[in-house]
């Protein structure tokens, strides 16, 4: 069983538009939630241009002594991370299964505007149920 700590979801300016903490011993505040979030996406972008591999995507994994933090960019550019404890697996696919949710339940809200923080109660839902389920029970997929 994963431990997940906190979720984010950039848009492609670098916006935090979804911060969710799950209960991680070191609770952030909403200012060093988005202080996370601008330096994150600031990497991913030098990472982008700095590698010597044609066609770089930037990092999607980075591993510290106590976390790792896994990263999803979709096409669009929307940014995807999640920090969890050390040596967690299928991170890749609950980043993947959260843009599914990301697509599904905000992207066709016709009252949800682009680029804007997300406020999407079926979304919430759905989020917590996939965390919640085992905390990443999405071997099988």
């Amino acid at each position: 069983m994963a431990a997940i700590y906190s979720l984010y979801i950039i848009n492609k300016s670098g916006g935090l538009i979804y911060y969710k903490d799950y209960g991680s011993a070191g609770r952030m505040d909403t200012n060093d939630s988005l202080r996370v979030a601008s330096l994150w996406h600031s990497m991913h972008a030098i990472s982008q241009q700095l590698s010597p591999v044609s066609g770089c995507l930037g990092i999607e994994l980075l591993q510290a002594d106590t976390f790792d933090l896994h990263c999803f960019q979709s096409l669009t550019g929307t940014k995807f991370f999640v920090v969890c404890e050390p040596g967690a697996q299928h991170m890749e696919n609950l980043l993947k299964f959260v843009y599914e949710l990301y697509t599904d339940y905000v992207l066709k809200n016709p009252f949800y505007e682009m680029e804007m923080p997300i406020r999407c109660e079926l979304f919430d839902i759905n989020l917590t149920q996939a965390v919640q389920k085992d905390r990443v029970a999405f071997l099988g997929r």
